[in-house]
């Protein structure tokens, strides 16, 4: 067994920590499970059963404790529990199914459904919330179309820090309970340890979901779909007027914020197919996903999307176009007669752009200290963008330079004229800065090191306008810091660091992802053990490439 920092979510043995009571002999009954599983109740088209299929070694490898007691399970039990994370064993209550749906997969619309996912249940919470659990890559399904049902280590881990990550990021996202290996060799395009990742979603409803139910059984599976998604997701609108109509807005709202939550951080997620854009507006499916290291919008990571249809500046433009599909599908529960439906859908598809943008610009002004609103901000954000982008910066490295950057230097310092006024928006100077810990050091003040790519010269005219901008702001220098720091993170999934933790994991060392897993947790705070991950690959390391997994 690993011994690792308690909550890191690496499997863990600490006798110290026991959250729940427990008996003598306790078995998986006794771990909390409280299934309800709703979607059972729907037409058997939108779903089949789908029992796992056993695995001859179950070996977990990864339990994220504090998810299990967040859903009412006993991590005490679960930690012995290789058999149910990887399927050889159900919980109390489950009944395993694999969900249908359909999607276009670059623009091309294709029937799919789960291949290698099975929906054990639908766990009720202490709290009376609800969440799927579902097993990704525990065997064939109805919809596997010749795979396998099987899924490697490297991509379950992936998904498991990719969700960890964006978690901790405060970005609405699927979870990961646990990675088992199951003792099973994965072909691929070689040979790989097989795992299972045990995935946890407030529901995996997707547009796709609503485009299948469209295509094949259009009201007949259509109505109940949309009471089971209403139920799930916006309870409030079942008694609206046009409850269809007031929920394609719910998704549309909350799609535009994730999307604009995506791009503050620099995530690419590769692979929007309307069957990988949940309605929940969280983010699912970490496939060819990854993080901006040089700010390029442009930037596509994803080996198959040679036409940079998924590229970092589309993801806005894609959203907007899955939603239209959704709309498409939702058309006949609108209510209206004649063109009346599909006027009513077209204003709330129209209202996405001004929504995504409004939320990415505040979401900038955040980025930037400011907690007020003026016209000069959208271009102030944009103009650091573009500066970003001339001199190829490191996007997270520049914007957790501000605030080091954000106190006037004094006169004689390159590119200043000496500190900032007093009054209400500014203490001047760096002696305003909060203090820190002494074994840390704080991001250069002179610009130095703002962003990787940057120096101070060329960020002058910037950085003027911008501390004027500060100073007009309520409070003082100091407050702007502290909100600068609590905003931008110092560090995120690099790369290169996720890719040499997967590569130690397959080769049985699992040491490097715990080390990541415990840096991720806390990424906005700078400390002497997270300053190796705050930096981008080194020379020489090439254009980065992802791959789908399957």
């Amino acid at each position: 067994m690993l011994s690792v920092p308690v909550g890191s979510g690496i499997m863990q043995e600490d006798s110290r920590r026991q959250p729940h009571c427990r008996t003598m002999n306790p078995t998986i009954a006794d771990a909390g499970w409280r299934f309800d599983n709703s979607y059972l109740r729907l037409p058997e088209p939108l779903f089949a059963p789908a029992p796992p299929v056993p695995v001859p070694a179950p070996r977990l490898v990864l339990f994220n404790e504090p998810l299990a007691i967040e859903l009412g399970l006993d991590p005490g039990i679960l930690r012995d529990a290789a058999a149910v994370f990887t399927g050889n064993e159900l919980p109390p209550g489950a009944e395993p199914i694999a969900q249908a749906y359909a999607g276009h997969q670059f623009g091309h619309f294709t029937n799919l459904g789960d291949g290698r996912a099975i929906l054990l249940g639908e766990q009720l919470t202490p709290a009376g919330r609800r969440f799927d659990v579902q097993l990704k890559g525990a065997g064939r399904a109805r919809y596997s179309r010749g795979g396998d049902g099987r899924a490697a280590l490297g991509p379950m881990l992936r998904e498991h820090i990719m969700g960890e990550a964006m978690h901790a990021l405060g970005i609405p996202s699927t979870r990961s309970l646990a990675v088992a290996l199951t003792g099973d060799v994965v072909m691929r395009s070689t040979a790989l340890p097989g795992a299972v990742l045990t995935r946890v979603a407030t529901s995996h409803i997707r547009v796709g979901t609503f485009q299948y139910a469209r295509a094949v059984g259009d009201e007949a599976l259509l109505a109940p779909l949309l009471a089971t998604a209403i139920a799930r997701h916006d309870p409030e609108v079942a008694a609206a007027d046009d409850p269809a109509l007031a929920f394609f807005e719910g998704v549309v709202s909350r799609q535009a914020a994730l999307v604009a939550r995506w791009m503050l951080v620099g995530f690419v997620h590769g692979v929007m197919n309307t069957d990988n854009m949940a309605v929940s507006g969280e983010t699912i499916d970490y496939g060819p996903c990854a993080f901006l290291d040089t700010y390029d919008p442009a930037t596509v990571f994803s080996s198959i999307d040679h036409q940079g249809r998924y590229a970092y500046a589309n993801q806005s433009g894609i959203a907007h176009w899955n939603l239209a599909r959704l709309a498409e599908s939702l058309l006949p529960l609108v209510k209206g007669e004649g063109d009346a439906p599909l006027d009513a859908v077209r204003e709330v598809l129209a209202t996405f752009p001004e929504r995504f943008e409004r939320a990415l610009l505040a979401g900038g002004r955040a980025k930037l200290g400011l907690v007020t609103a003026e016209a000069e901000d959208a271009q102030l954000f944009a103009t650091l963008l573009e500066r970003m982008r001339a001199v190829e910066a490191d996007f997270t490295t520049m914007f957790a330079s501000l605030a080091g950057l954000a106190a006037e230097p004094t006169v004689g310092s390159a590119g200043g004229s000496g500190p900032a006024a007093g009054g209400s928006g500014s203490t001047g100077g760096g002696a305003s800065l909060p203090p820190r810990d002494a074994a840390i050091s704080d991001r250069s003040a002179t610009g130095e090191n703002a962003g990787e790519g940057f120096s101070h010269g060329q960020l002058a005219d910037w950085l003027a306008a911008w501390r004027s901008r500060l100073a007009r702001e309520p409070g003082t220098i100091a407050e702007a810091i502290t909100r600068l720091r609590r905003t931008n993170p110092v560090v995120i999934p690099r790369n290169h660091q996720v890719e040499a933790a997967l590569a130690a994991a397959e080769g049985g060392d699992f040491e490097p992802l715990t080390l990541l897993l415990a840096v991720l947790r806390e990424p906005f705070t700078e400390t002497a053990a997270n300053e190796p991950f705050r930096h981008g690959p080194p020379a020489g390391c090439g254009p980065y490439q992802t791959f789908c997994g399957t």
